[in-house]
């Protein structure tokens, strides 16, 4: 009989440990398997850790323990789920997330190979039937017959419903004539692009190449300037590194961007190339993750979950846009896949690239400190100038037209001067929906998710309020529940509404809108950005998907309609993610032969974050705002921690947040503090309240043991879940 260690499918920190279960069934099992096993009177699914060999009966256990060890129901696979590397790795996530081990395999695994019990109800792999030749002898065949016979000979194999009438085909199979048998099908398939011959690098390029090959650090920041064909850098490195026999991992931020690098790859490389990302089907996800385990692809394109690819013999770990937040996901184990990719490429010797117009604090700090190496590209390719850029002050008096009180007069001249050009121009306003505020006129009450907390957004083209944070959706209000008013007000704008004036003012323009709301509807987003792309339209309207990592290049004009949009949120982080956003979306014009400008319109021009995202000038932005974090001790200049207590009863988890700040007080840990508890700005999590407390600390290693065993011990107690995000990004 064998003792199986299992993890429980559960993710929370009080049942963050192995259960030991007995197995004496004749299924192969071992580490890294799932079984579905009994807990709490319920079939549950768990994952094996470890297995031991037992001569002892279930009685004989249950007197030497004082307890009855359960017995496995079923074993699920028939090999490990993961390679050694990847469980090092997960084993390795989870000590610095602070997460139970569950929850980052769970981020790992397709749904049909996650240990879930929801995963058996998961797309398998999908078959076909098909033909081939037994005989070819058409004695005794009719005409019918013999042309089937003919046509399967001739293509070795044929899909059976494509080789002709089924009666026919199902003769020739009771004949002997042809054989059926089944050949996997493949879900998804990436288009066959031409093939191009590499481009000559510029000097900048090769100078990039050669600093990046020749870095003593693992890690290598690749700061360049908009369009300065950082992508041509990495395929270069990808090629180098193909040849030395090693594969390549390739991330992007947002999923719209990854066809683009998809097809990049694609024409350089063909069919070796896989994809991994949100925006596929189940069946297709789990279709890649299968290819790239095979060993059938090398360079593997995706997303933030990429990171966990099954790709092995990694030579090279390319991370684009490493600034964007999107790599941070947001829920348990609340990992960042820039961070897993460094950890990663430690383990196995690979090379991690951080490649960005505007490096996150951390990562350029480190750079600066000679932990990771630089390789920089000063100029756009061709030694194209940045585009013109002006700032409107939308306070001043006059600066809108009578057509809008949207666009200024400046920002509407310049769209119909490019238009009149035959020329692109793009619109960037970072919030969706057609209004981003609803409240009654009357008593003030204001419209928010129940779910969450967060404000509820009027969505003009289904007429209904939403949640950008938690999807909630809910009917538009005819009267207000607090007064009884039908005066209901929609304050704010968002790119629908942006759209709206769009084709008011410019009535003989072609606009398209891409933003998330677009891209629910899988490859709506691909098809809008192609379609732009192929000008088939004038005006891209959309949100900070539009901003980054696009190459349009008959856009001559941005237009950023409201810069200032982000500076008031409750972030540290409020300034640089405003100035990265104007350096990315003002870098997509004028990226070809044509001169871009791009216009910033604000209620708060001289913003340091404004002026310096206008100028483009990143030293500038990067030198005022960290002494601003040197000053609130905010990363790089320390770590955080957010630890939420979460209950049904408010002043439950506002009790035990205040007991556990007590206690850590009580040890004058040095250069730590705790703010808190305090309501985050998204409070509520369903019919539960959150409170949080916010650590700053300088060592980690002390104060994540110190953590971990006090989150560990008094998770669930008094009915407060205690939830640990390391890192956060927000608080």
């Amino acid at each position: 009989m064998l003792i199986l260690q299992v993890l429980t499918q559960y993710g929370k920190l009080s049942l963050n440990r192995p259960f030991s279960y007995a197995y004496s069934g004749s299924k192969k099992v071992g580490p890294r398997f799932r079984v579905s096993v009994p807990f709490n009177n319920r079939p549950i699914m768990g994952f094996v850790i470890s297995i031991s060999e037992t001569t002892k009966s279930l009685d004989e256990l249950e007197k030497l323990n004082g307890y009855r060890l359960n017995e496995v129901i079923d074993v699920i696979d028939q090999e490990p789920l993961l390679s050694d590397e990847l469980m090092d790795l997960a084993s390795s996530c989870a000590e610095y997330y602070m997460s139970p081990l569950i929850n980052v395999l769970q981020s790992m695994l397709p749904k049909s190979l996650s240990p879930r019990l929801s995963s058996l109800k998961g797309p398998k792999i999908a078959y076909e039937k098909w033909v081939s030749i037994l005989s070819n002898d058409e004695t005794g065949c009719s005409d019918k017959q013999i042309e089937v016979l003919r046509l399967v000979s001739k293509n070795k194999e044929v899909l059976r419903k494509e080789a002709g009438s089924i009666s026919v085909v199902e003769t020739l199979i009771r004949k002997g004539k042809l054989r059926v048998f089944l050949k996997e099908k493949t879900r998804y398939v990436i288009p066959e692009e031409e093939r191009e011959v590499p481009h000559e690098m510029s000097n900048d390029q090769r100078k990039a190449f050669e600093d990046i090959l020749g870095s003593k650090q693992n890690v290598v920041l690749l700061e360049g300037v908009t369009g300065s064909g950082k992508t041509e850098v990495y395929l270069r490195l990808s090629e180098y590194y193909l040849n030395q026999r090693k594969n390549v991992l390739m991330l992007v931020p947002e999923i719209s961007l990854t066809p683009i690098m998809v097809e990049y790859f694609s024409r350089r490389f063909g069919s070796i190339v896989a994809i991994l990302h949100s925006g596929l089907t189940q069946g297709q996800k789990y279709d890649e993750y299968r290819r790239i385990a095979r060993g059938e692809a090398r360079v593997v394109v995706g997303a933030r979950s990429a990171v966990f690819a099954p790709l092995s013999d990694i030579g090279l770990i390319v991370i684009d846009e490493e600034h964007v937040e999107s790599y941070k996901q947001e829920s348990a184990p609340y990992y960042h896949a820039r961070e897993v990719a460094i950890m990663r490429g430690e383990k196995i010797g690979a090379k991690v690239v951080l490649g960005s117009a505007t490096p996150s604090f951390e990562t350029r700090a480190r750079a600066g400190r000679g932990v990771y190496g630089i390789a920089k590209l000063e100029n756009r390719i061709n030694d194209l100038g940045l585009p013109e850029t002006s700032i409107i002050d939308l306070r001043e008096k006059g600066v809108f037209s009578k057509k809008s009180r949207i666009f200024s007069q400046v920002l509407i001249d310049k769209i119909q001067e490019k238009l009149e050009k035959k020329e692109q121009i793009i619109l960037l306003i970072n919030r969706r929906g057609y209004s981003s505020y609803v409240a009654c006129r009357t008593c003030g009450h204001a419209f928010v998710c129940p779910n969450c907390g967060g404000n509820l957004s009027y969505h003009n083209e289904d007429g209904l309020l939403k949640c950008h944070h938690c999807d909630y959706v809910v009917s538009y209000p005819t009267r207000c529940p607090k007064c009884g008013s039908q005066s209901i007000g929609r304050i704010g704008f968002g790119t629908e509404k942006i759209m709206k004036e769009v084709e008011t003012i410019f009535p003989e323009a072609k606009a398209i809108r891409v933003d998330s709301d677009v891209g629910k509807i899988s490859g709506n987003a691909d098809k809008a950005l192609l379609a732009f792309r192929k000008g088939e339209a004038d005006i891209l309207v959309g949100t900070q998907m539009i901003a980054k990592g696009h190459d349009f290049p008959n856009v001559t004009l941005v237009g950023d309609v409201l810069a200032d949009i982000g500076l008031n949120l409750p972030s540290y982080r409020a300034s640089e993610r405003t100035f990265e956003l104007i350096t990315q979306v003002v870098g997509r014009a004028g990226r070809a032969e044509k001169e871009g400008e791009a216009i910033i319109q604000t209620y708060n021009p001289g913003h340091y974050a404004i002026v310096f995202g206008a100028d483009q000038n990143y030293e500038g932005f990067y030198r005022r705002e960290m002494q601003m974090r040197k000053i609130s001790k905010y990363p790089p200049y320390s770590y955080l921690l957010l630890i939420s207590f979460i209950s049904k009863n408010e002043t439950r988890a506002n009790e035990a947040a205040l007991i556990f700040k007590e206690d850590l007080l009580k040890m004058e840990l040095e250069a730590t503090s705790i703010i808190g508890p305090s309501s985050p700005y998204y409070s509520l999590l369903g019919d539960l309240k959150k409170k949080t407390l916010l650590i700053k600390f300088r060592e980690r290693e002390e104060i994540v043991k110190i953590v971990a065993s006090m989150t560990q011990k008094r998770s669930g107690r008094g009915g407060v879940d205690i939830d640990v995000e390391v890192d956060p990004l927000d608080y």
